[in-house]
């Protein structure tokens, strides 16, 4: 059988069988890899240590009529910052959905993985929210995804702040058109979206915004995120429960 090397970033994972995990490896050669590891989950198993989110790696993989399998791998960075702080856990999980969501299998993404890299680095020491937040955004429009927010997407005619987003349609409508009761854009979302769009994750600027232009910006982004999925993304439930166990502690 076909056995290839990769460097990977391991995404999402889950148990399978008695011992076995099936993994999302994201590479940045070969794009999204979905493998069994084989006894991963026992706790001699060579593949234990780096069957772990967040782990990145280098992977030794064979080739399968269905699935490809790992079969050895050395570790680079295990982040274990992100995987310490219940915070940075959270958000880290919202950014790897996102790659297992958006990629598709076996199509090399090297500028996705270069950025992913460079976000699981910063996540721990700025945050995780803002980085998160960006990280959507930019994988929206690296993806094509992106919405449109210069023409209305429904009479085409160059957008006049505020306008309305249109989920279904991904992107803004004007309001000479029917917008009902759409959620309104105005020219700070607009600029803040720009801002973390075109963040350098090697060199990140301080920027500051207002509690109600992030949380517009972040309700218009989660919903349009199920809206393009179909489906909403599991690690927001994992995000409020975080949330609300802080909040507590700190009541």
């Amino acid at each position: 059988m076909a056995q290839y090397q990769t460097e990977a970033i391991l995404v999402a994972a889950r148990d399978w069988g008695e011992a076995d995990k099936m993994v999302t490896l994201f590479s940045r050669e070969h794009g999204k890899i979905i493998a069994f590891a084989n006894g991963a989950r026992r706790p001699k198993s060579p593949l234990a240590g780096g069957m772990q989110l967040f782990t990145h790696m280098d992977v030794r993989v064979v080739s399968g009529k269905n699935y490809d399998s790992v079969k050895q791998c050395e570790m680079k960075n295990s982040f274990r910052q992100v995987q310490e702080d219940f915070n940075c856990m959270a958000y880290g999980t919202f950014i790897a959905e996102l790659v297992a969501e958006l990629c598709p299998e076996k199509q090399p993404e090297p500028q996705v993985f270069d950025l992913l890299l460079e976000v699981l680095k910063i996540l721990p020491m700025r945050n995780p929210r803002m980085v998160a937040l960006a990280w959507a955004w930019q994988m929206l429009f690296i993806m094509g995804y992106y919405p449109d927010f210069k023409q209305c997407v429904i009479c085409g005619q160059a957008l006049v702040l505020p306008s309305y987003f249109c989920f279904l349609n991904g992107g803004c409508i004007c309001s000479n058109c029917d917008h009902g009761k759409l959620p309104e854009v105005n020219g700070k979302i607009v600029d803040f979206i720009d801002c973390l769009l075109h963040i350098n994750w090697k060199n990140p600027v301080e920027f500051t915004v207002s509690g109600a232009v992030l949380m517009q910006t972040e309700k218009i982004l989660m919903e349009y995120l199920t809206q393009c999925l179909d489906k909403p993304l599991k690690s927001m439930r994992f995000i409020k429960q975080v949330a609300e166990v802080m909040q507590n502690e700190n009541s």
